[in-house]
């Protein structure tokens, strides 16, 4: 046989007197063959004055495989519904019996799926439904992660130190280089930023103000936690999901453990440990982004950076940035480990649960920074 794309199925059309049309076929009908489209064939069979019997032969064939027996049900379905005669017996046996097969069990009424018109109040409906079982889900999560608490607390909770360290290990260290290159990048941009309006009435040296402020109060937690729930929360949720997958959830409840006590307090217990720790690098990386782009770029030196950020943040400004930074790790694990262990039993479950625990994480973050802000602003702290 020839390589592939240069081998060729031929069909030849011949007319055998006034009622009856032979379809020879012959040459290689495999992948990589170039095969006249049944579309001409069929074209050829309308444009012969309605024969009324078609003879299928292929005496000098050589290889084939699916795509022939795919190529002929068209032209016998084609037959079939003008009321066309087919004898197929100049086929080889093998090709016979699989058309044979491919018609031995009819397709049955309604097995092909139809798209059906969806309403306006039907989707309305259904996300209502979707929205009051995740609220379910998410109190039925919470309630379990309080007892698993205060089971911890009592000194009875069950898991391993070493899990729990693995967990500090990727929640803490593990996340240090991205955290640093966004806050880094944050700095810099709130840096520029300011810059080009103070620039206007020379008073550059609040630059240090502005990202001094931005980042402690706000930034710093902020894109730390959005880090977090991308890098952290889906891994969380992938990690689970695929115990749920493997059946490793269920063994362990067979065995009268708490997947709650084993499985999610100590990755819970590592975000809300290492996130506070992020928050104070990610302030420190965005300030000295700030200072970077003051003292190279403006008259401003490094001594005066500092002392003018000194003046502008205090410690007040560093606890809120922290107690947010808390918060955003209860709510980021929360998410995670919920739709981990709400996951399905099939892969495109695991990565549905991923994505949701991100877009959950994100949400959450937000709604409770804008409550906490206003709260903060109620207060005047």
């Amino acid at each position: 046989m020839s390589a592939a794309g240069t081998v060729s199925g031929q069909v030849n059309f011949i007319r055998i007197g006034d009622s009856t049309v032979a379809i020879q076929l012959s040459g290689n009908w495999d992948h990589g063959a170039t095969i006249k489209q049944a579309e001409q064939v069929l074209a050829d069979l309308d444009a012969s004055k309605n024969p009324s019997h078609v003879l299928l032969q292929a005496h000098e064939l050589g290889s084939w495989d699916s795509r022939l027996p795919a190529y002929l049900l068209r032209i016998i379905d084609y037959c079939q519904s003008h009321d066309i005669e087919v004898d197929a017996s100049g086929l080889p046996e093998g090709v016979q019996a699989l058309l044979k097969l491919a018609r031995a069990v009819p397709e049955r009424a309604g097995a092909r799926r139809t798209e059906q018109k969806k309403s306006t109040l039907g989707q309305i409906g259904k996300t209502v439904l979707k929205g009051l079982k995740d609220a379910k889900g998410l109190i039925a999560f919470i309630g379990e992660t309080v007892l698993a608490t205060i089971t911890l607390i009592r000194g009875k909770a069950r898991f391993r130190t070493v899990d729990m360290l693995l967990c500090i290990q990727d929640a803490g260290p593990a996340a240090l280089p991205i955290v640093t290159l966004i806050s880094l990048l944050v700095g810099l941009i709130l840096a520029f930023v300011g810059a080009v309006q103070l620039a206007m009435f020379g008073a550059q040296i609040y630059i240090a103000d502005l990202v001094g402020l931005g980042t402690v109060r706000e930034m710093g937690a902020l894109m730390t936690a959005v880090i977090m729930s991308g890098r952290t929360g889906a891994a969380y949720a992938a990690q689970l999901g695929t115990m749920n997958v493997n059946s490793e959830i269920d063994a362990l409840r067979t065995m009268g453990i708490s997947p709650m006590e084993f499985l999610v307090l100590p990755r819970m217990l590592a975000l809300i440990l290492m996130m506070p720790l992020l928050c104070l690098y990610a302030d420190l990386m965005g300030i000295l982004g700030g200072a970077m782009v003051t003292v190279s770029a403006f008259d401003v030196s490094l001594i005066q950076y500092y002392n003018e950020t000194q003046k502008a943040v205090d410690l007040t400004d560093f606890s809120i940035g922290l107690f947010k930074s808390l918060v955003f790790a209860t709510l980021i694990a929360t998410a995670g480990c919920m739709r981990g262990m709400q996951c399905g039993r099939s892969a495109s479950a695991v990565g549905d649960a991923a994505t949701a625990a991100v877009v959950n994480s994100i949400v959450y973050i937000v709604v409770a920074d804008s409550v906490i802000t206003l709260i903060c602003d109620r207060l005047g702290i």
